[in-house]
Parts: C-alpha cells; sequence; structure tokens
C-alpha cells in the first residue's frame, strides 16, 4: 500500500500491540521530589459527586514529575470517579477542594484544554470510533497540541515516519493501521492502542484507568513495558488498579488505598503485596482520611 493510503481519514493506524518488559529496571529513575522540585499534580481534600451521591468525600493527593502512583481498592470506592474527575467529564460534580496541575487550576479547564496541556486518560473501556482512521485521529490530536505550544504541525509524512517509529515500541502489526479507532479489536488490541496514543502524544500526566482490565498474561506484560519505556522525570502516571499482579511490572514509587471515597493508607508496593495477601477487608477505615494503623496480622 502506498505511504499516503495509509492516512486517509477513513481507516488507520492501529493497536499498541507489544513491547518488552522494563519492569523494576524501569522504576529506577530520580523522581521530581528528589530534585527538589514543585508538584507536577496537587489534589487537596476534593469532594465529588455523582447523580446526588458524594462518591469522593476528601481526596488528598500529590505526585511530583517523574512519579509514578498506584491506586488501589475495592469495587465502589472512587477510583474510576477521581480519573474522571481528572479527565474532565461533566458528569461528575466538584463540591469542595481544588485540584492544581502543573500550578494551574485543573477544574476550571475544559477536557480539550486539558489535553492541550498534557493530560492524557487511558480508558478502562475504551470507545469504538467507526469511520475514523487511527492515524487520521492520532495526527489531528498531536497537531492540535503542537498547535497550542506553538509548534509546527506535522505534515501527513512527517506524522507517519513517527507512527512507525511508535509503533515499534508496542510491536505495531501495521495492518492495524488500516482500521478505524478501536473498531474491531480485542480488548487486548484496544489497551495497546491506547499506549500507542500515549507514546504519540507524550502527556506530562497519564491516568491509567484498569488498563490491565480484561487483559490475559501475554497482553498485560506488553502494555506494562509500554508504560514502562514511557516513563521519564517530566512524565508522572496514576495507575489505577485492582490487583497487584499490574504492579509486579509497573512499580510504582508509592501505592495508595481508596476507600470509602477517601484515601485510607499510602505506602510502597509492599503495601499492594499486603493487599494481594489479605484482601480490603484489614484496611481500617474508621478513622476516614487518616491512614490505618492496624497490622493484617491483628485482624481478628
Amino acid at each position: 500500500m502506498d505511504d499516503r493510503q495509509w492516512l486517509l481519514p477513513a481507516g488507520l493506524q492501529g493497536a499498541a500491540h507489544g513491547i518488552r518488559r522494563g519492569g523494576a529496571e524501569a522504576a529506577q529513575r530520580e523522581s521530581g521530589r528528589e530534585r527538589g522540585m514543585k508538584p507536577l499534580l496537587s489534589i487537596k481534600g476534593l469532594h465529588v459527586r455523582v447523580a446526588g451521591r458524594e462518591v469522593l468525600k476528601g481526596i488528598d493527593l500529590e505526585l511530583m514529575p517523574g512519579e509514578v502512583h498506584a491506586i488501589m481498592g475495592p469495587n465502589g470506592s472512587g477510583k474510576s470517579t477521581l480519573s474522571q474527575v481528572l479527565s474532565g467529564r461533566e458528569t461528575y460534580e466538584v463540591t469542595k477542594g481544588e485540584v492544581l496541575f502543573d500550578g494551574k487550576d485543573l477544574l476550571s479547564m475544559q477536557p480539550e484544554a486539558r489535553a492541550h496541556a498534557g493530560v492524557f486518560m487511558a480508558f478502562q473501556y475504551p470507545v469504538e470510533i467507526p469511520g475514523v482512521g487511527n492515524l487520521h485521529f492520532l495526527r489531528t490530536a498531536l497537531n492540535a497540541r503542537r498547535r497550542t505550544e506553538g509548534q509546527e504541525e506535522l505534515d501527513a509524512m512527517d506524522f507517519l515516519q513517527l507512527a512507525r517509529e511508535k509503533s515499534k515500541l508496542v510491536q505495531l502489526d501495521q495492518a492495524f493501521m488500516q482500521r478505524s479507532v478501536n473498531e474491531g479489536f480485542s480488548g487486548g488490541e484496544k489497551k495497546r492502542n491506547e499506549i500507542l496514543q500515549m507514546a504519540l502524544l507524550e502527556p506530562k500526566l497519564a491516568v491509567l484507568d484498569e488498563t490491565d482490565s480484561g487483559l490475559d498474561i501475554d497482553a498485560l506484560k506488553i502494555v506494562a513495558d509500554g508504560v514502562n519505556r514511557l516513563r521519564s522525570p517530566e512524565r508522572s502516571m496514576i495507575v489505577i488498579t485492582h490487583y497487584q499482579r499490574l504492579l509486579d511490572y509497573i512499580v510504582p514509587d508509592q501505592v495508595h488505598v481508596l476507600s470509602q471515597g477517601r484515601i485510607v493508607r499510602s505506602g510502597g508496593r509492599e503495601l499492594a503485596l499486603e493487599l494481594e495477601e489479605h484482601g480490603y477487608g484489614w484496611i481500617d477505615t474508621a478513622k476516614g482520611g487518616e491512614r490505618a494503623s492496624g497490622a493484617p496480622g491483628a485482624r481478628p
């Protein structure tokens, strides 16, 4: 197929399809905290209502440049609500608190302005967009951000070269470039496609909402390795997951447990291992936003 045909708006680009594992080695990078930098993301006293029900009840979280934080918790604890608020979904009502991104009021920004500023959201359930080619979609998104940053837009051929380079990062089958966005993709292919988008857009903050959901072990390794390859001292990530197995491959700097709308405990990667062994039942939520003090061994 001629190179220009790959870029026709009605079907192109593809799904992220493979990456080699970075594992713990990818986590050994100096974070902004160690370099004395200001937080990239600062959340203070965040309260959120959804359909008249308070879901988040006072979230405090600080993310430095270069850090990866994992957020874990049982179903209904508010994990996905937090991700949707950060991305700007209108059906989520912020009733109290503030969110600063790179020193700016994130809550006052429209979703497209957040994307242009460098916020990326990888959805738990990526949607299909029939008739919109993957490469056309991504080139449009990338050039929109480049315009806001005062950079020259990439023409079709320059973008194609960039897309092919990034596709190597995810071991992308070129056949996927002929398809519309996520149309006919398996669940794993959709998640890989999200990582390809992330690689092309190069955000400052990536929010990965249960990226491991529905993935078998091979697909999980591919997706995780792609994420690890995109870690950098300037880029921060929030990884939302139910299971510690993802954190075997994407090693976080901090782990937070969200329960009943509050962060009830924070710690290192070992906290995820405790959760894997003991479940969420041993986390004491009686003190609200304070960290639980009881050890898993003290549980009746």
